[in-house]
Parts: C-alpha cells; structure tokens; sequence
C-alpha cells in the first residue's frame, strides 16, 4: 500500500522566470532529484530555449487531506534559484529528462528542442557541475521544416543510448552519446516513447515503446524488418494516445483521449488490465511506482494527478495543480513526483510505503 507522505508547493521568483513559454499537451519540461540526505530536491525546468534550476526544502510537513482523498499542500522555501549556462537551444524545449549513470553520484541532464536538438551533459547528484557539456547532436535533417513537440528517453541499462521522437516529421532518432544509430519511421504522429525494463531476454536497451495516434507501437532497434517495427497495438479510432511508461517489472502502460489506462504484458502482447474512465479528463502523463508496479501515477489535462492500484482500478489518493502543467516527471528511481504549473507554482509530493490494514 502506498501512501503520501508529503506534499509540497513552492513558487518560481517571478524574477527568474516572468513569463513562461506555453507547453504542449505532453508537458514534459520538468525534472527532478531527491538530495542523497533527502533536505532538498533539485528541481529542473525548461522555459523558452533556456533550463533553470531551483532548490527546494525538503523538511518534514504533515499531510492534509480534503475530500475524496484530495492532499492539501503544505508551502516549501525555494532556498536557491539560477539560470543554466550549459543551454544553447535555439528553439524552444519540449523535453528534459534526468537519468542515473553506471558512476554513483553522477546524473545525466538531457534536454530537445521543437526541431530535435539533443544536448545532454553530466551533473553531480547535488546539482553542481552543470556546465560541463557532453555532447550535443542534431538530426539528420539538421532540424529542416516546422518545429513540433519532442520527446526523450535515455535507455535503462544504458545512460549513453537516448531515442528522440519528433511529431511532424514522424519519425525516431537513436543516438549513441552522438553517434546516430537508427531512425525510424512511425506511420502517425509520436506523442511518447518509452524504452521497456526488465525483458526476460535481457535486451532492455534495444526493446522501445512508441505511442502514435491510436496506436502503441512495439520497436525493435536491432531488426530490419518492416523498417524495425515489430508489434502494434491498436486502440479506438479517434481515441489518441498520449503517454506510455514501462516498468522495473517489464510491464507497459498507456493512456490517453479515451481516459483509461491499459496496462500489457509485452511477453505475450496482451492486456492485463483496463481502468477504464479513471480520469475525468484526458490523460498526458503516466509513471509506475518504482516502490511497488501494482500503483501506477496519472496526470489528467484537469490539473489532477492521482496514485492508483491499477489492477483492482482503486484510486489511492490525488493532488491537484492550481493552473495548467508546463511540466512533470517522476524521479527515476524513487517515488517523488513533482510539477510545474503555469501560474509559477512548483508542486512536490513524496510517497513511501505505507503499513498494510490489518
């Protein structure tokens, strides 16, 4: 069972961000990590062609809770603030990610641009170093042709391996650090990618999950093939997809206009569960518990996020934003959510596991 143990609202100083760019539907222009004695967060976020950091306290608050669950956030300090150096973007980003690499105390910050310009560069854990640059690398085309939203996905089991999906030119670049590896053609409009954890033939690092359209598209990186592609999962005509996330369990989830989530077995290509309409509105955001894969987190258009049992459909409990996400991600290893609102607010929840009811 889990349980929040905290949630936290802090604002961005207006001096530092006066007036954010609008975010796609995917607001994916957030990332966060949890300090190693757990004071802090690191908070990152991307404005325009810039990224800024922010850190927040982390000091023990109680939880209040409304009706239906509802968690009230208690305030937080932003005890330090700063624009970026390492970011020469020329257009604005779409997506940031934080991954862990193979050295502890080590994170890989990754960012993309509405043309597919991957930078992404090393940082220490406690968020200094952030000017070191790794490399940077654009797409084959150079970026040629109208700008669109973006996604980014760093392998599990290798941080040097990163997939990027362009939406109107329908199409998926895999680099190695800055060596293009493959690129593939997707028949719809990429609105997410996801690589797949924990397969049991090991090849974590070549298995990518795709949603275009109505469709969760199965890639393997190492097959020629039907250009690579090798299952597809159709949903309804018209109900569009909009996020997928892969598991430490090797299971997959998608959501999306339809406001359900499935989750599927990607050894046998089925179903094993539907939470049908759990969201009141569409779905743009899904995470698995890295604590427990039976709890899945979902963000809805409606300024709501809520943690749910997806296999017996049970909400557990929810928070809400206080305007429009501009971004929101999940630590890649621990159970810390944290979103970006377009009104300045920055919410930070903490979620553990909780005792069983007896």
């Amino acid at each position: 069972m889990l349980e929040a143990k905290s949630l936290r609202k802090a604002v961005v100083p207006p001096s530092l961000i006066p007036n954010p760019s609008p975010a796609n539907l995917q607001s994916s222009r957030l990332a966060l990590h949890v300090n190693a004695d757990g004071s802090s967060s690191s908070v990152f976020i991307a404005s325009g062609c810039r990224i800024y950091k922010l850190q927040i306290s982390m000091e023990d608050t109680l939880v209040d809770k409304g009706k239906e669950s509802l968690l009230i956030p208690g305030y937080a300090q932003v005890m330090d603030s700063s624009l970026l150096n390492r970011c020469p973007h020329r257009s604005e980003i779409q997506n940031i990610v934080l991954a862990q690499t193979e050295s502890s105390g080590v994170l890989v910050l990754g960012s993309v641009d509405s043309y597919g310009h991957l930078i992404v560069s090393k940082l220490d854990t406690n968020g200094k170093d952030v000017d070191r640059l790794t490399f940077s690398v654009l797409p084959r085309d150079c970026g040629v042709g109208e700008g669109s939203w973006a996604g980014l996905c760093f392998s599990p089991s290798q941080w040097s391996m990163a997939a990027v999906a362009r939406s109107f030119c329908k199409s998926i670049d895999v680099y190695d650090q800055d060596i293009p590896l493959r690129n593939l053609r997707t028949l719809w409009y990429p609105s997410s990618l996801s690589f797949i954890q924990n397969l049991s033939h090991g090849n974590e690092s070549s298995i990518l999950a795709v949603t275009e359209g109505s469709q969760l598209t199965i890639w393997d990186l190492r097959m020629k093939e039907n250009g690579g592609c090798l299952h597809r999962i159709c949903g309804s005509v018209g109900d569009t997809f909009y996020s997928v996330c892969s598991s430490s369990t090797g299971y997959l989830a998608v959501g999306g206009a339809d406001r359900s989530v499935a989750v599927y077995d990607p050894r046998r290509w089925s179903a094993l569960s539907r939470w049908v309409h759990c969201s009141k509105y569409e779905i743009t955001g899904l995470a698995f518990s890295s604590t427990d894969s039976d709890y899945i987190f979902i963000q809805g258009v409606d300024y709501e996020v809520f943690c749910g049992q997806w296999k017996e459909s049970k909400k557990v409990f929810s928070f809400r934003g206080d305007s429009n996400w501009l971004g929101f991600s999940k630590c890649p290893n621990s159970d810390t959510l944290g979103g970006w609102c377009d009104s300045g607010s920055i919410f930070v929840a903490d979620v553990i596991a909780g005792r069983m009811d007896c």
